[in-house]
């Protein structure tokens, strides 16, 4: 059984960083992926960023390439995300989740999820 455990989220000004880590635990992580969603009140779960755990590669929502960075620690199963310039649209519960495989494209397909952190942008 899967288990993500998220932490690094916070109350943060307009314009300053977080950086979100996301610990895995309970299989091999070299197939799939690792992603990020967030959740705003009122809103739907949208695709953030995510990291494939083989080689590595990086996906971003348009809405925050440029400003968020997604790595991976493969040695320790975690996955972080940097987020720099944050905007108070940034607010929202952070879910990291885990797939272990790459049906259904880099968005979709994933089957453990952790248990969210909260991120406050102020303007």
């Amino acid at each position: 059984q899967v288990q993500l455990v998220e932490s690094g989220g916070g109350l943060v000004q307009a314009g300053g960083s977080l950086r979100l880590s996301c610990a895995a635990s309970g299989r091999t992580f070299s197939t799939g992926a690792m992603g990020w969603f967030r959740q705003a009140p009122g809103k739907e779960r949208e695709f953030v960023s995510a990291v494939t755990w083989g080689f590595g590669t990086t996906y971003y929502a348009d809405s925050v390439k440029g400003r968020f960075t997604i790595s991976k620690d493969s040695a320790q199963n975690t996955v972080y995300l940097q987020m720099n310039s944050l905007e108070p649209e940034d607010t929202a519960v952070y879910y990291c989740a885990d797939k272990a495989s790459m049906g259904r494209g880099i968005k979709l397909g994933y089957n453990y999820w952790g248990q969210g952190t909260q991120v406050t942008v102020s303007s």
